[in-house]
């Protein structure tokens, strides 16, 4: 098993990268000035990160840090990327010489906000902005990604991805990543406990199917309605968990990676290097494997035509059994 480099407080080699996942508390937040307070709540937790963990290079921070479960639309609590939440954000790792992920849910002008996570390195630069593709319908309201999944330089230049909590329940977007270069895939959430066994199991899938380091947490104690889990998870491209966490809330747990662990072994391997082997079915019986899309799901999403088999039969389909209102807008890439 890979080892933590004494759960991050050491580095084994000039190649490594510390990463820290913060279970920060959860909080009700409603109007402008628990936003404003939630925010200077994170800020505070990475100077914490840079204090507790002196060659920690990046803190992430789960899904709905500053804006807690209520799933409020209201214009007053949205964000934008150059609103100044995001500009106290980009302060706080300068400040503290670290980078940060962090989540907002930001203003729409095609219809309902999207559910955004954001990358900021050590200068205050913004370097990644993804919108999460798979929001957890029926519950959330957010506006489906439109940015698709970007993959970009870390820390240390490692390859990373971001996607957000239910994105990581479907394996063609670790796949994504993977295919795109990433070597770790964070995953932030804001799952409460009856996700915690499917939250383990696709953690640790997504890592071992992609031959990729996975790096996962999600918010942990209460706001008086809804209790988070927090579990940070670290899982190895073997899909060994490394590292794990537990309840607690701003409780900060981290692992030190290697940058070209991953690379290596879909350089090396053979045997379950799936990743590779996707895309070159049976190359020991035919050359270079076969290179088709035996997929019809593939397919039919392609044209236009994705209904999987029994589909008139499925009986939720919107948000009304969540008391969402039915939408009339149609899906549109800006």
């Amino acid at each position: 098993m890979s080892g933590s480099g004494l759960g991050g407080l050491n580095k084994s080699s000039s190649e490594s990268m510390v990463i820290g996942l913060c279970q920060s508390q959860l909080f009700e937040v409603q109007t402008p000035q628990q936003l404003k307070d939630a925010v200077q709540h994170v800020c505070s937790l990475v100077q914490k990160a840079r204090k507790g963990y002196a060659l920690m290079d990046m803190i992430v921070f789960p899904e709905y840090c500053i804006h807690g479960l209520s799933m409020s639309t209201d214009e007053s609590i949205m964000c934008k990327v150059d609103g100044p939440e995001v500009k106290a954000f980009q302060k706080a790792c300068v400040d503290n010489k670290i980078w940060g992920c962090f989540s907002i849910m930001e203003h729409n002008e095609l219809g309902l906000p999207w559910n955004t996570g954001i990358v900021i390195n050590d200068k205050g630069e913004l370097v990644n902005y993804y919108r999460k593709m798979h929001p957890w319908i029926p519950v959330e309201p957010w506006y489906p990604g439109n940015r698709g999944l970007p993959v970009f330089d870390g820390p240390n230049n490692s390859r990373m991805a971001h996607i957000i909590c239910h994105d990581g329940q479907f394996p063609e977007m670790a796949h994504e990543c993977a295919y795109k270069g990433a070597e770790v895939m964070l995953r932030t959430a804001g799952y409460t406990s009856p996700i915690k066994n499917s939250w383990e199991i696709t953690n640790r899938s997504n890592a071992f199917c992609n031959l990729m380091w996975t790096c996962s947490v999600a918010l942990a104690g209460s706001d008086g309605t809804f209790n988070s889990m927090g579990e940070a998870m670290f899982c190895n491209p073997e899909g060994e968990i490394v590292r794990q966490g537990n309840g607690t809330a701003d409780e900060i747990f981290a692992c030190e990676i290697r940058k070209g662990d991953a690379l290596e072994k879909r350089q090396n391997w053979g045997v379950e290097n799936n990743i590779y082997q996707f895309g070159h079915r049976g190359y020991s019986a035919v050359a270079g494997g076969a290179t088709d899309c035996p997929y019809t799901y593939m397919e039919d999403l392609v044209n236009g035509k994705y209904k999987q088999d029994g589909e008139e039969n499925v009986k939720i389909t919107d948000g009304t059994s969540c008391g969402l209102p039915k939408p009339t807008d149609h899906y549109t890439v800006n």
